[in-house]
């Protein structure tokens, strides 16, 4: 096994590699003065299992083409196998046309990524669960329920009185699995959208008044919608409001946004390269799901099973 990591999130590959008990992959990823990438491979990895660790976070098309050479110079070497980690798959959200004359532009990364050379794709909480499809090549999908539960179970002592609640309706489904594995009672924020980027909470459903509430989400973008959401859990008659992402991916004014929330925390995954900005947030925490992504490339690589990770 051998594993390479790109430049938009080497703590999470250097972690993953610890778990492993493995060094990663000496190269040399740099750009020319014209912001050209290069990319050097500075071992040999002629007829290995390699694995390339990219999230194609921002910036999005700096990685995601930098990866697309990452994937060029790897093949152009002779592994017996690429398989290419996306802890973060960038244009998820894109996943369909949203009118006329739009593009379908998480198909046409997944064909980029296809013909660039990988063999298959490992990620974690995609968006969009029919994404899998776009891609020709096997892909295995791991969900963050597993830690995000650890993390709950560690750090409220009363699962009693906690309720999961899904801060959109598109999000109910996500919810529901979550508050099957800890035996919680399920609540969604109704919200209208007037615009792009502009959120208006509704209605709540569920009664919340004295519960713990955990909002449970994959991407947490501008965090309009999660603090929105939150206030309304809490003017409700919500105790505490706290919330889960997957993906921190925290635009704009998005960390002092949620500091200056009712949220009493917002905790994401590793899956993007933490910020200082996010590091000094008052009441945003980060848990890694390194041992998680290390443990699949453990068994892709011996051929055995991956989906018993979702337990």
């Amino acid at each position: 096994m051998k594993i390479l990591s790109c430049n938009s999130n080497v703590p999470l590959a250097r972690a993953m590699a610890e778990y492993l008990g493995v060094s990663l992959v000496s190269a040399s990823v740099k750009r020319f003065a014209d912001n050209e990438i290069f990319v050097e491979i500075n071992e040999n990895v002629r007829g290995e299992d390699v694995f390339l660790v990219q999230s194609t976070s921002y910036p999005a098309n700096d990685n995601i083409m930098e990866l697309l050479v990452c994937l060029d110079a790897l093949r152009r070497a002779s592994p017996r196998r690429i398989t290419v980690v996306i802890p973060y798959f960038g244009y998820a959200r894109q996943d369909r046309k949203m009118a006329a004359r739009t593009p379908i532009t998480a198909k046409l990364v997944a064909n980029l990524i296809t013909t660039a050379g990988a063999d298959r794709v490992l990620t974690i909480d995609l968006h969009a669960g029919q994404i899998q499809g776009f891609f020709d090549i096997p892909l295995d999908h791991l969900y963050a329920a597993p830690v995000i539960v650890s993390d709950i179970r560690k750090n409220y002592k009363d699962l009693s009185n906690i309720m999961v609640v899904s801060p959109d309706v598109g999000g109910v489904v996500r919810a529901r699995a979550l508050a099957s594995r800890i035996n919680a009672d399920l609540a969604i924020v109704d919200k209208r959208r007037e615009k792009a980027g502009v959120s208006e909470v509704m209605n709540i459903i569920g009664d919340v008044s004295g519960r713990d509430c955990i909002m449970i989400d994959d991407i947490v973008d501008s965090a309009g919608t999660l603090c929105n959401a939150a206030q309304a859990l809490k003017n409700a008659g919500a105790a505490s409001v706290s919330a889960y992402a997957t993906h921190g991916v925290l635009s704009g004014k998005a960390v002092e946004r949620v500091g200056n929330s009712v949220l009493s925390s917002l905790v994401i995954t590793d899956t993007i390269g933490t910020t200082d900005e996010v590091k000094n947030a008052r009441n945003i925490r980060v848990v890694s799901v390194a041992p998680l992504l290390a443990e699949a490339l453990k068994r892709i690589s011996n051929e055995t099973s991956v989906s018993s990770l979702f337990d």
